[in-house]
């Protein structure tokens, strides 16, 4: 798969941090594309193809990966702020001021700290009163280099902006591994809630904000819900779940969960983005991709898979949709 989770924003995807593979084929033959070339022009890009076709074209046994230095020195905080809009001016904000510097930047919605102190009442929340929205950010610099320096001054800045209205700065080491475990427990926070729909979707960032408000409206006319966005705001990834009402439970919902996810989905897709942004088409998405996927694009796939893979044992079922 071509994931990417928490650092995409400044370190890119798998396949962004992949020099070469070496994979077998369906025939059994050996791609030696082990390479540690930064350019390489010689034909199609096999490397490529077979990141991201999770499994169904051949199976890489090796990789070479691009590796960075660890930041010698981080800061980390979390800042409230107004709703996702202001959270993607205060992205540009940051990126203004500290550059490639910032390493992750992630949304987090009030839907989540309730969440988080219903089933994790032990956890540390960084906010006593949590807010509608806030940003987790990051910043990593090398030797030298003061992030915390960089971190208040772009705060001061979004201050005077209006862009963000309180912060908690991580003061040790162990304070930033809580704000960290915040933003990582939210999915065991979900599952133990329990969604009725979960979706992984990208868009492009201009159209982030937008979705979330009109998405909310538009869902919440099938029925009464509560939706919890979250995610890597720095590349656009949410993570788009609805839950039932509080008292209820997942299983009374179970024949809508089809419908929700067609409309997320259909309003994702009509602003120009994915319905699989992280995890992969697996067998759970084939029909997605049928309905969403670019008829050029699908026919493609089935000619490279017809090609490489005539006898269809190459984890037959997933990605491409059965004709």
């Amino acid at each position: 798969m071509n994931s990417g989770v928490l650092n995409v924003l400044r370190y890119g995807t798998a396949r962004d941090l992949c020099l070469g593979v070496e994979a077998v084929m369906p025939d059994g033959k050996v791609f030696h594309g082990l390479k540690r070339l930064r350019k390489d022009n010689t034909g199609y890009d096999l490397r490529n193809l077979l990141i991201g076709s999770e499994g169904t074209l051949g199976v890489i046994t090796a990789a070479s990966l691009k590796l960075f230095p660890r930041p010698a020195n981080q800061a980390t905080a979390f800042i409230a702020v107004r709703d996702p809009a202001a959270a993607l001016e205060l992205l540009t904000l940051f990126q203004d001021r500290a550059g490639e510097t910032v390493s992750a930047f992630e949304l987090i919605s009030g839907q989540s700290f309730a969440f988080l102190a219903e089933t994790h009442p032990d956890l540390r929340l960084p906010f006593e009163t949590p807010p509608d929205w806030a940003v987790l950010v990051e910043l990593g610099t090398g030797p030298g280099v003061d992030p915390e320096g960089l971190l208040a001054d772009a705060f001061e800045a979004a201050l005077d902006a209006s862009l963000a209205a309180d912060a908690r700065l991580a003061q040790s080491e162990a304070q930033r591994a809580d704000f960290w475990a915040v933003r990582e427990t939210i999915p065991e926070a979900n599952r133990r809630i329990g969604a009725i729909a979960s979706h992984d979707i990208a868009l492009p960032l201009g159209e982030v904000a937008g979705f979330i408000e009109h998405a909310s409206k538009d869902v919440g006319r099938l029925f009464p819900m509560r939706i919890n966005a979250f995610g890597h705001l720095g590349d656009g990834n949410l993570h788009y779940n609805i839950f039932p009402p509080a008292g209820e439970t997942k299983d009374a919902y179970k024949d809508r969960a089809s419908d929700v996810t067609r409309l997320v989905h259909d309003l994702t897709i009509a602003r120009g983005g994915t319905f699989s942004a992280e995890h992969g088409v697996g067998r759970a998405k084939t029909a997605d991709l049928a309905r969403y996927g670019d008829p050029a694009k699908l026919a493609a796939m089935r000619a490279i898979k017809q090609a490489l893979d005539p006898k269809g044992i190459m984890n037959p079922g997933a990605v491409l949709p059965a004709t």
